[in-house]
């Protein structure tokens, strides 16, 4: 059975790593996905985090790329959940 996000959300009121990576690797959400959510799942993952102004900065050992986040409302941006997909798939960290 399914559960969308919302409702999930409306049942559990904080979503785990495990539910955070189902929605990424689905990439149905990618507007839906908290920037919260996406900033504890790095972290989970082995990633440090700098902030500099409004750009959450993750690194980890390892990976050769930065991820930078930025806040939209509540929400991660779209893109840069594409690009954290990306990144985790690349480096089998999902």
């Amino acid at each position: 059975m399914r559960v969308s996000l919302r409702s999930f959300r409306k049942l559990r009121g904080d979503v785990s790593v495990e539910k955070i990576i189902e929605l990424l690797l689905r990439g149905e959400s990618d507007a839906n996905i908290r920037f919260d959510e996406l900033c504890h799942l790095l972290q989970a993952k082995g990633f440090r985090l700098r902030i500099s102004g409004s750009h959450h900065i993750f690194t980890r050992a390892g990976v050769i790329e930065r991820i930078n986040l930025q806040r939209e409302s509540a929400h991660a941006k779209p893109y840069q959940v594409r690009q954290v997909r990306r990144i985790l798939s690349h480096y089998k960290l999902l």
